[in-house]
């Protein structure tokens, strides 16, 4: 599978998660010259290659290195700056020299890492989810509103997943703060969407697509032609409870939108997902929602120079949206992984060119953002409450569980769909499954929390997230994805925890209380 829908988070600190200091000199231009000797040869040597093809870069600094010394290497090493962040140490630039990360990872006065985003060139890939996208039918909502009671919206009897963690009681006392504001990086949000509108904040909202924040009216909005995955993930946390539709898990709350997907292929870089957290940072959003994982590597090894640097870009982007407030809250994969295990093979790597399977140790190689410290890592779960067929796990690497639809755990709903059903671009409403949908669950609720106590920090919520989740045993059995109950072997428990489930179910009426 491709990123959307997988998120996770945390086994062990990546290296280099600090800035490193060092006491080394940084290398004189002379130092990288031609040997003294002919002039015009000289001047040759120095030039660099430039017949390479066009990719993106991060470059980290190290704790005393200036940005102002970093671009002016980037540029002696043929490299042209995109954009720079000083509050991490990070820069971002493009070269079409061969040898440009090699040139740079040399001067180590200057550089911790230095890394490639992508394998080639944008390249056409697939994307693809745990199902296709199932339209709502105007059958089944009518169906759905003749059954809404006082105080439902329209489509509500369809959100099993609304009752599964008791947002619908929790919304009788308190549908959360218009201080809270829950930033959705993901594909773009539709914020014309009649369930969305009234809860949108442009202000907040962006293009992060290339590692520059474009904030021009409706630059946060899908592609004509894009994923209805960022849509449907806003509609979850803050569709509003307006008579119209479906509700939100926290209805009352600011929803801002942050696209970091590429055009035509809807996939995650580095320096779009970099900028995407700095954004979130600077503009006082309190939580985070992350449902996919960072492209091309679904498991980022440290031991490989070029995803070394990329784990270290993202560690310091999320420690410093912590650092200002911002809880990230991100999914656990659809690949059934077990993410506590020492190996897992990865078939789909890297995912902008020719994959090239590998076994990885996910305790050293890990699933980004969703095993970087301080962020919340979700499991799916079904109406039965059991963990979803496709959704990763791990013991000590799974915080807390939500639903996140399972086709084969059919609710008594009017539509009697498993899946979760929300909003789609151009005001329209459909059902999707995935570890995708679990996380925005996990968002709201984690902005009622925050709505209840404004003062909390990140830490703080997510200690409050884990301590009110229903706490839940690993099961007897469990769907496969053929729809079979199986045993559920892979589940472990231990230290108040589960594989499956972490520390429980999030409970959104204990957040209001």
């Amino acid at each position: 599978m491709a990123h959307l829908g997988s998120g996770r988070r945390r086994i062990a600190v990546p290296v280099g998660l600090a800035l490193t200091a060092s006491l080394a000199f940084l290398p004189s231009v002379a130092a990288s010259a031609a040997p003294l000797g002919n002039t015009a040869d000289a001047a040759v040597a120095a030039k660099p290659d430039t017949t390479g093809p066009k990719l993106s870069y991060v470059a980290n600094l190290t704790t005393y290195a200036s940005v102002k010394a970093a671009k002016k290497a980037v540029e002696r090493a043929g490299g042209t700056v995109v954009t720079s962040y000083e509050q991490i140490g990070v820069v971002v630039a493009h070269s079409q020299n061969p040898d440009f990360a090699k040139q740079l990872r040399a001067q180590r006065g200057l550089f911790v890492s230095v890394g490639a985003t992508r394998t080639a060139p944008l390249q056409t890939v697939a994307t693809t989810e745990e199902g296709t996208t199932q339209k709502l039918g105007a059958a089944d909502a009518a169906k759905a509103a003749a059954m809404a009671t006082d105080g439902q919206e329209p489509l509500e009897p369809n959100q099993w997943d609304l009752r599964a963690i008791k947002a619908d009681q929790a919304h009788k006392i308190n549908d959360g703060s218009r201080n809270v504001t829950v930033g959705v990086i993901d594909t773009g949000v539709d914020d014309t969407h009649p369930d969305l509108a009234p809860n949108f904040s442009k202000g907040q909202s962006a293009n992060c697509v290339g590692g520059v924040a474009d904030t021009t009216d409706g630059a946060w909005r899908p592609y004509p032609d894009g994923s209805d995955h960022g849509t449907h993930v806003a509609g979850t946390i803050a569709a509003a409870r307006n008579g119209i539709g479906v509700a939100g898990v926290a209805p009352g709350v600011k929803v801002a939108a942050i696209k970091v997907s590429e055009p035509g292929t809807s996939l995650f870089f580095t320096e779009a997902v970099v900028c995407g957290f700095m954004f979130a940072a600077e503009k006082g959003i309190e939580v985070t929602n992350n449902s996919y994982y960072v492209d091309p590597w679904l498991y980022n090894c440290k031991a490989d120079d070029d995803q070394k640097a990329l784990v270290e870009a993202l560690g310091r982007a999320t420690k410093y949206a912590e650092r200002k407030g911002v809880l990230s809250v991100a999914s656990a994969g659809n690949s059934n992984h077990d993410l506590a295990s020492n190996a897992i093979v990865d078939d789909t790597s890297p995912d902008d060119a020719t994959p090239v399977p590998r076994t990885i140790d996910p305790h050293v190689c890990l699933d980004i953002p969703t095993q970087l410290p301080g962020v919340v890592t979700v499991s799916a779960t079904g109406d039965q409450g059991l963990r979803s067929y496709y959704s990763s796990f791990g013991l000590g690497v799974v915080d807390v569980a939500a639903p996140g639809g399972d086709k084969w755990q059919v609710p008594a709903t009017p539509d009697a769909n498993g899946r979760v059903l929300s909003t789609l671009p151009g005001g329209g409403y459909g059902y999707k499954q995935g570890t995708s949908m679990a996380g925005p669950h996990v968002a709201g609720v984690a902005a009622l929390l925050k709505s209840a106590h404004p003062k909390a920090t990140p830490a703080q919520l997510q200690a409050m997230l884990k301590a009110q989740a229903t706490k839940t045993a690993c099961p007897e059995k469990i769907y496969d994805a053929a729809g079979a109950l199986v045993d559920a072997a892979t589940c472990q428990s231990k230290w108040g925890q589960t594989g499956y489930y972490g520390y429980g179910v999030v409970d959104a009426l204990k957040a209001v209380k």
